[in-house]
């Protein structure tokens, strides 16, 4: 019996330590997993604040880590919930782990000043904000605009025509062809500046052009009241949408109903919500949380919440005043 424990015993250590190796060396591919859903109220200060129904608005973010290469192998050892994403759609050729964190920040900071604005204007205060261009937030390696493009950019013209928007730029670079070239008229250090960048095809869509940016709104901003958000390290856009509907909260504008309403999307400064990423995971989130409604953007994201919601109520919507008009004359169910 002993000899037959050895030959047992032996097998297995080396399976335990082949994973262990396994588990230390990093893949090519990040993990996307659930986080709990967070309320707002103490995250968003609003001067002259008087919260209406009850209930709170929650924000809902998802893990992102490099995944391991048993990870990758075994998916039965990732987190409950998790997706595998290539690192190639996470992080950009020519990008960095730092460069990437750093604009999630800026992302978050951004988000911070729009939202208070969308909310603002829906509840009828006077905000000064003017749409001032397309901000370079990143330029992919190994792409056109490499070399020819900078981060911290402002792209105001295409083909001699004024952008003001990302909705915009994009709808201007799509008038093209993949192959053909694109004239940007651009603010750098004060400067306009004009340049012309090739178009490749963006990968999955052959036809559509793609040069090799990512992208967010240029804007100057003037708030009549002094909002103040911080969530701390969290990063990212996404919380646009929640952050506008905790301010319209704060303001007296009953959108929760005594309900627990999470939200997610990105806020343009017309108020439309954009989509996000990783809505599958903050969709496990919310509902493990025990939310009682989630608002996200329409469309894919709409569709991915649905497929996961497991009877957790998906509220889909295109813009803040169609979220806003909806929580208040339709209250949730809790």
């Amino acid at each position: 019996m002993r000899f037959r424990l050895r030959y047992l015993v032996v097998p297995l250590v080396l399976v335990a330590l082949v994973a262990a190796v396994l588990w230390t060396i990093p893949a090519d591919g990040y993990l996307f997993s659930p986080d709990r859903a967070r309320p707002l109220a103490v995250h968003v200060q609003v001067p002259g604040a008087h919260p209406a129904g009850g209930g709170d608005v929650y924000y809902v973010d998802a893990f992102v880590r490099r995944a391991s290469l048993l990870q990758r192998i075994l998916p039965f050892t990732r987190p409950s919930g998790s997706s595998l994403i290539p690192a190639d759609q996470y992080l950009p050729q020519g990008v960095s782990n730092r460069q990437r964190q750093q604009q999630v920040v800026s992302e978050m900071q951004r988000s911070t000043l729009i939202a208070p604005t969308v909310a603002l204007r829906a509840l009828g205060r006077r905000v000064q904000a003017q749409a001032t261009g397309v901000l370079v937030i990143a330029v992919i390696g190994g792409y056109p605009a490499a070399g020819r493009l900078q981060e911290g950019d402002v792209v105001t013209a295409v083909d001699g025509k004024p952008v003001r928007t990302p909705p915009q730029l994009r709808a201007a670079i799509a008038r093209h062809k993949p192959g053909e070239r694109v004239r940007l008229t651009i603010r750098r250090g004060g400067k306009l500046v004009a340049l012309t960048v090739g178009t490749i095809p963006t990968r999955g869509m052959p036809t559509q052009p793609f040069i090799g940016i990512q992208i967010d709104q240029a804007a100057r901003i003037r708030l009549p009241v002094n909002v103040k958000i911080d969530i701390g390290s969290v990063g990212g856009p996404s919380a646009g949408l929640p952050f506008a509907l905790e301010i319209a909260r704060k303001l007296g504008r009953n959108v929760t109903h005594g309900c627990k309403v999470a939200a997610t999307g990105e806020l343009s400064l017309d108020g439309a919500v954009l989509p996000v990423g990783a809505v599958k995971q903050k969709t496990i989130g919310a509902r493990r949380t025990g939310v009682d409604l989630f608002v996200v953007p329409a469309g894919e994201n709409a569709a991915t919440a649905r497929a996961n919601a497991h009877g957790l109520r998906i509220l889909p919507v295109s813009s803040f005043q169609q979220a806003l008009r909806a929580l208040t004359t339709h209250p949730p169910k809790c």
